[in-house]
This record gives C-alpha cells, structure tokens and sequence, in this order.
C-alpha cells in the first residue's frame, strides 16, 4: 500500500510541475574493467598491458550533456580533443562509438527517438520506439548533491559474445547471456521523465544509473537557464530501425575480427589473448 500511495504522489508532482520546464544536466561516466592477459608466447609485456588497461580506462571516462525540457532532450558526448598515441604502439577501437558527432534525442511525449551514430565515416539515423524499461520503484532515498532521490531497479538479459584468435588463426567464439541489473536514482524535485543515455520512464530526472559496472553519476544541473535551450532533432543520415541497425553493427565487428585475424596470420611469434570483463 505504501509503494502505491508513494506512486500516485510522485505522478502528481511530476504532472503539476512539469509545465514549461528546461534544464542542462552534465554526466560523468566511469566503468570498472578487468584485464586478463594470457601467458602464451608473444604476449604483451607487462609495462605494455599496464598502457592498455590505462587506455581502456580512459575511454570509458566521458563527459556527456542532457538538454531536456518537460517532453524532449538530446543527448551528447562533450568534444575532447584525442588522446596521445600510445609509445607501446597499442590502439583501442571501439566500434559505433562517434564521439562528439552523435545525438540521442529522445521525445517522451511521444515515445519514440532518434540516435544519429557514426560509424566507419558513415552517418546512421536510428528512428524506432521507446522500450518499456519496467521500472521497479522502491522508497529508498538518498541525496545526490542537493537532490533527494528516489531508487528504481530494473534487470534485463543480455548475450555476450567473447571471441578469441589462436595461433594458426584459428577463431573460437563463445556465447552466453547474462543478466544485466540496473539501479537508477531519480528526483521528482526535477519532474521531466529523463535521464542519461536511453533511461527514462520515472517520475523525475534520472541523477544516477549504476548498469553492471558502469557508473553515470549528474554531476551538475542548471534549471531555466537565462540563455533558452534549443533541442533539436536529428535529420541527416542513412534512415534505420534499431533491428537493422544492430545487424549493421554485427556485420562491422565480424569485419574487424576478419582484419585483426589477418594482422595475426602475417607475424610471426605465438598467439595470446585478452578477455576484458565490464
């Protein structure tokens, strides 16, 4: 009974208050990552693997901005300019990770979104639904910064594709699917059914998402801000649904798997592989 009567509140205030509302919230993003390195002969040294887990790291600490009014928001990565080149000659590519160049920008009103994504210097436009998240909202609280916020939870399956080269080029590729838990902190002070990245559906601003091992924490927010925030929709690209985009995105890792192989089979020295977990 009290869940139910914390509900109805939280859905009053968030229908009361969400006229004419606008606001920038700015999110810092941190993954814990586990290396494990094989032994075998050609394996990287260890000052190298210690270069490569920094990297790995690095790259997982981004800075994103959430413009959103009452049913509207775009989504960004903060431009930042490249990281030096590794001495150890190690490179880290993330496939469909465009940096500064894509928008997510979601309407809630309408439940629906545009993701505009780059990948290999080519420009997609993912039109498709919002997904029901299945929010289960709890009366736990605690305070981010000035804001008390309330805990939601949500758990969803996941298949995980680890691959790995041996010697001679021969691929293994093993599948499995885990379960991905999701905590989400929210603060029906700000009433816009948002937050960072494809989370929304709670009755407020989304201030924190803890996702397996990755961390988006808001580390600050302007409200009404003088200078009147613009949200735009994405308009240019190759029009797709997430389905197919997702079998496009399927096609450009076999591709790179098929050139890493390549690289492989033309050195000489053992094989090693590397498992990155997070």
């Amino acid at each position: 009974m009290k869940a139910k009567i914390l509900t109805i509140l939280l859905l009053s205030v968030f229908t009361i208050n969400a006229q004419n509302f606008t606001g920038k919230a700015t999110y810092k993003t941190h993954r814990k990552v586990d290396i494990k390195v094989s032994n075998d002969k050609g394996a990287p040294s260890n000052d190298v693997q210690k270069q490569f887990h920094e990297q790995i790291r690095k790259m997982h600490q981004k800075t994103y901005t959430l413009n959103f009014n009452k049913s509207e928001s775009t989504y960004k990565q903060e431009a930042k300019l490249s990281a030096p080149q590794s001495q150890s000659g190690v490179q880290i590519q993330i496939l469909g990770s465009g940096g500064g160049t894509d928008i997510l920008y979601k309407n809630i009103g309408e439940k629906r979104y545009v993701n505009k994504k780059e990948i290999s210097g080519k420009r997609f436009l993912i039109q498709d639904k919002l997904p029901d998240l299945g929010w289960e909202m709890t009366e736990e609280t605690k305070n981010i910064g000035k804001y008390t916020c309330y805990k939601a939870t949500r758990s969803r399956e996941e298949e995980k594709h680890n691959f790995s080269i041996s010697e001679g080029g021969k691929e293994d590729e093993k599948k499995e699917v885990i379960i991905i838990k999701t905590t989400a902190w929210y603060t029906v002070e700000i009433p816009v059914s948002n937050g960072p990245g494809m989370h929304w559906g709670l009755p407020g601003l989304i201030l924190e998402i803890q996702e397996g091992k990755k961390t988006v924490v808001c580390s600050e927010i302007v409200l009404n801000p003088i200078n009147a925030i613009e949200i735009k929709e994405p308009t240019k690209g190759k029009k797709v649904n997430q389905e197919k985009f997702d079998k496009i995105m399927d096609e450009k890792t076999k591709e790179m798997m098929e050139r890493f192989k390549n690289k492989r089979k033309s050195k000489d020295g053992g094989s090693f592989s590397i498992e990155i977990q997070g």
